[in-house]
């Protein structure tokens, strides 16, 4: 069964950056399209981004622009780079293999207020 471990949530200024990392088990992540999920206190699971197996990337309209994903096939690690990060983006990250959420961890918290 896949595992995801997600990890480098915080607390961030708005304005400020933060990069989070899902390292994947029993799955490559080169293989198979994996996206990253949020959900904002008391909100729905929201997709935010999606890397394909050939690596092609899209994102929700929210977060275009401002985030980055990308994955370090050797490690098996996925990535998701947040600059301009803005109070609405408070939210726990998920990465899964779909986009409604299926497989995700347990995911990393990201709070992001002055």
């Amino acid at each position: 069964q896949v595992q995801f471990v997600e990890s480098g949530g915080g607390l961030v200024q708005p304005g400020g950056s933060l990069r989070l990392s899902c390292t994947a088990s029993r799955i490559s992540v080169h293989r198979y399209n994996f996206y990253w999920v949020r959900q904002a206190p008391g909100k729905g699971l929201e997709w935010v981004s999606k890397i394909s197996g050939p690596g092609e990337k899209s994102y929700a309209d929210t977060v275009k622009g401002r985030f980055t994903v990308s994955r370090d096939n050797a490690n098996n690690i996925l990535y998701l780079q947040m600059n301009n990060l803005k109070p609405e983006d408070t939210a726990v990250y998920y990465c899964a293999t779909n986009s409604q959420g299926y497989g995700r961890g347990q995911g990393t918290h990201v709070t992001v207020s002055s």
